[in-house]
């Protein structure tokens, strides 16, 4: 039986001290050894650092700062601070060539480069450690269309960029000179500084046979860095062409980078359902090359893409350190003057602000990365919650770091501390044994001294809008709101009376708690058992890297009230049906209600009642949910303001006798038990579901088959002179579920197969399977049989057997396993199903093009 969360026993996990307690962070340079392993010169310890990348200095990052007028020497601090507050000690970035440079690689003295100077300076400041890829390759332009950059990488694309000798000396030149640039902010050349820990020489390069000409440039580059006098160790990137990895393992360098995304990128929506199984481990290609061995291995990017939930990064980061890596930085951490509407990269999203759950993840993670030895052997999913302390569950949508001192969670969660008397560090999004909060934000919680403790609290979040759909800085897709929210602390050091004190300028605030609660608002506090003088503690007092008055925060969201809704695609007749929603901009005196109408019948205006931070719910009763259509809308009723309804955020009511709606209610189709259950359609579904080709020349698109919308999916025959394509899927179809059967739930024993509308130009020689995987990942899939002139196919559920899980969106880099096979498969369910899948599978070497149209997926 599959476990739905899981602990590993302590006993693999041997945790080092950084784990558990505060160490000032290492000092001095590195060296690679004989057997590959990155160390400290002075303590000949090992190295293990994890963080993330971080852009404000270049391209669009500068520019989007620029455009909301902020200052990007404080956004630089502000999220130095917050990064050093998550317990990252690791920074990379591809620096932007383009801007500071010019067509010969000279170094050009910029605003780009000084900003790169203050960073540093500040990173170093908190004790975060560097490396730099200091030739990126990339325009600056994106996600704008046009480049600006005067550099080198203007006039010479990647394949040209080791090929022509021109580009080869612009390259050489500026590698010497951003060496032996001297930071105005510490004095410092770059290659002396002790806190730049390596180089990585340049960002995803572009190769291709043969291999000498790949060894030689790489050669030369590295030579151009040792010429500076630079001895510390020097990375290449091996995963990006791994068609020339003999010409990388053969060059003069010390150590190797990889890059990891799991369910690949820019799906335009967010991704839901368990992807715990693509992160399950990093099996590293070249382990048996005496080569690869005795290279250090660096993760210079990683990123679930388009994924919020907050529990994808621990899995990450025991898989990095199982796979031997030394150090993993995220791709990318957003400024926080931009967070907001996510314009920076479409397709990654983390900043403690917006997203707190999911950068609480990055603590654990880094928990976890730290604590484990490199090249640990753990267990594979589900029986791994990552590592002894670390807890993952995707059913409870929960990261938790758990030891005596310290205790981490990024959701609610009922688990007890293990040793409460022990605790010196908390933080946490939701509640636990410990904090009652009533808010959405993130707040840490660190013993200063016996009965003395420090208090952070961010604002409430309220996501708005899809973070992973095409972005605008004029529409925000997390909002913030500064409410004052309801606080219990259970500790005994404080006691159930304890005083609390602002600390952040601009907060005098002080106040007692009774019986362990109090009303807070955002900021930072000190707080201090009854009798306890904590005199000696002020706004200045340091604490490790950071002031006890530090205190960063986005200001409120200004705008009209907004609300976020999904209606269930449909609902049983004849039972009570709940409604869940998410309010922007409500104040304290506000109320808000549900109005439902049954299509052209009765109209009931129902309270809906707070759910959690900013959500609200309500039932609509049976007597209203008979066959037919449900309306409804959502009206936000303020104090001494005219009621807003949503969807559209009208002025008014809709019982109003002149309301004006302006945009349609929801509406949720109200049918018998038997009625059948589409699953996928692809007129209504085409823009929330992942449709990829996956063999060479693979391919979807939409199509109209008889005047109906289908999802097309694509297989070309090999090219001229290419070898016939191994067998294996082709293209494939994934549906998160979630919205279509959440309102049918109690039906789904009620159905017996499958109906596939589909059809194909060549039915003998296509391979159609469909499978549904359960929320613990296992897939069960069925043969769908296709016949000439037809297009209607009925696949029985006991039909379905088990089968290895196709991990689509494809896992990148390409070596990358695109399969899972769990170690056991109970009995199907369907009440336990969240993913539909619809797989083209490579059968025979084509003479033309096949091309499969599915126009829906339905259950009956």
């Amino acid at each position: 039986m599959l476990r739905r969360c899981f602990t590993l026993l302590s006993t693999l996990l041997t945790l080092s001290a950084s784990a558990q307690t505060t160490e000032k962070p290492p000092q001095g340079d590195v060296f690679v050894d004989k057997q590959g392993v990155l160390r400290w010169q002075k303590t000949k310890r090992e190295v293990a650092l994890f963080g993330v990348n971080y852009t404000a200095p270049f391209a669009y990052s500068y520019r989007a700062l620029g455009l909301v007028g902020a200052s990007r020497e404080k956004a630089i601090d502000q999220d130095v601070y917050h990064l050093s507050r998550l317990g990252l000690d690791a920074f990379r970035l591809h620096v932007w060539d383009i801007e500071i440079t010019d067509t010969l690689g000279n170094l050009q003295q910029n605003d780009h480069l000084r900003l790169l100077d203050y960073l540093i300076t500040k990173l170093k400041a908190r004790g975060i450690k560097i490396i730099l890829t200091p030739i990126a390759y990339w325009g600056n332009a994106y996600p704008e269309p046009t480049n600006t950059g005067p550099g080198f990488s203007s006039i010479y694309d990647k394949g040209q960029a080791y090929t022509n000798p021109r580009a080869i000396r612009a390259q050489e030149n500026y590698l010497g000179q951003f060496l032996n640039h001297r930071n105005p902010y510490t004095g410092l050349l770059n290659r002396q500084d002790p806190d730049i820990i390596a180089y990585e020489v340049c960002n995803e390069p572009n190769y291709h046979l043969p291999l000498a000409p790949v060894t030689r440039f790489a050669n030369r580059l590295v030579a151009a860095m040792r010429a500076t006098g630079y001895g510390k160790p020097i990375f290449y990137n091996i995963a990006e062409s791994p068609v020339v990895k003999d010409a990388i393992l053969d060059a003069n360098v010390q150590g190797l980078s990889f890059q990891w995304y799991p369910e690949s990128l820019v799906s335009g929506h967010e991704l839901r359902g368990n992807f715990l199984p693509y992160v399950d481990q990093y099996p590293l290609p070249y382990v048996g090359d005496k080569r690869f061995a005795t290279r250090a291995k660096m993760v210079y990017e990683f990123e679930s893409a388009d994924v919020l939930q907050p529990i994808m990064y621990p899995s990450m980061a025991r898989s990095f350190r199982a796979a031997g890596f030394q150090w993993a930085t995220q791709f990318a951490y957003d400024p926080m003057g931009i967070a907001f509407a996510n314009t920076e990269y479409q397709t990654h999203y983390l900043n403690l602000a917006y997203t707190p759950a999911k950068a609480l993840s990055m603590l654990v993670a880094s928990k976890v990365f730290h604590g484990m030895a490199r090249g640990q052997a753990v267990p594979r999913y589900p029986a791994d919650s990552v590592v002894g302390p670390a807890l993952v569950s995707y059913r409870r949508q929960l990261s938790q770091w758990n030891t005596p001192a310290e205790f981490y969670y990024t959701s609610n969660t009922s688990d007890n501390p293990v040793r409460p008397a022990a605790l010196r560090h908390v933080a946490g999004v939701g509640s636990s044994k410990v904090v009652q909060y009533g808010g959405s934000g993130a707040y840490f919680l660190d013993q200063l001294a016996p009965g003395v403790w420090r208090l952070e609290v961010m604002p409430d979040a309220v996501p708005v809008s899809d973070p992973f759909a095409p972005a605008s800085l004029r529409k925000a897709v997390t909002r913030i709101e500064w409410n004052a929210q309801p606080l219990a602390i259970a500790l005994a050091d404080l006691g159930a009376d304890f005083q609390l004190k602002g600390l952040n300028e601009g907060n005098a605030v002080q106040n007692q708690a009774r019986a362990g609660r109090l009303v807070v608002r955002p900021g930072a506090y000190l707080l201090t058992r009854p009798r306890r003088d904590a005199r000696a503690y002020t706004a200045q007092t340091l604490d490790g890297p950071r002031r006890l008055g530090e205190f960063v925060a986005p200001p409120a969201t200004v705008g009209p009230p907004q609300v976020r809704h999904q209606p269930v695609a449909q609902a049983t007749a004849g039972q009570p049906l709940p409604i869940t929603a998410t309010v922007a901009g409500a104040g304290p005196q506000d109320s808000v209600l549900l109005v439902a109408q049954h299509y052209y019948g009765p109209t009931r205006t129902l309270p809906m009642q707070p759910l959690g931070a900013n959500t609200f719910t309500a039932s609509v009763p049976a007597a209203l949910t008979y066959p037919g259509l449900l309306r409804y809308w959502v009206v936000l009723k303020r104090a001494g303001q005219p009621a807003l309804t949503f969807p559209g955020g009208q002025p008014g009511a809709p019982r109003d006798w002149d309301f004006y709606a302006g945009a349609a209610p929801w509406q949720v189709p109200l049918v018998g038990a038997t009625a059948p259950l589409p699953l996928f359609e692809a007129r209504p579904d085409h823009e929330a579901v992942e449709a990829k080709g996956l063999a060479d020349g693979a391919y979807t698109d939409y199509a109209t088959t008889g005047g109906a919308l289908a999802l097309r999916l694509v297989v070309a025959p090999p090219k001229a002179g290419q070898p016939a394509p191994a067998a294996g899927p082709a293209a494939a179809l994934r549906a998160y579920l979630g919205a279509k059967t959440a309102g049918r739930a109690a039906d789904l024993g009620n159905f017996k197969e499958l109906v596939i509308k589909v059809s194909s130009n060549q039915p003998a020689a296509t391979q159609l399977r469909v499978v549904l995987v359960t929320r613990d990942a296992v897939a069960y899939e069925a043969a769908v049989p296709l016949v000439a002139g037809t297009t209607e196919a009925r696949v029985p559920l006991s039909a379905l057997r088990p089968a290895p899980l196709l991990l689509t969106p494809r896992p990148y880099p390409g070596f990358l396993p695109l399969t899972y096979v769990p170690a056991n498969s109970p009995a199907f369910k369907l009440a336990n199903v969240e993913v539909l899948q619809v797989i083209v599978a490579q059968l025979l070497v084509l003479s033309e093009p096949l091309r499969v149209d599915l126009e829906s997926v339905a259950l009956q």
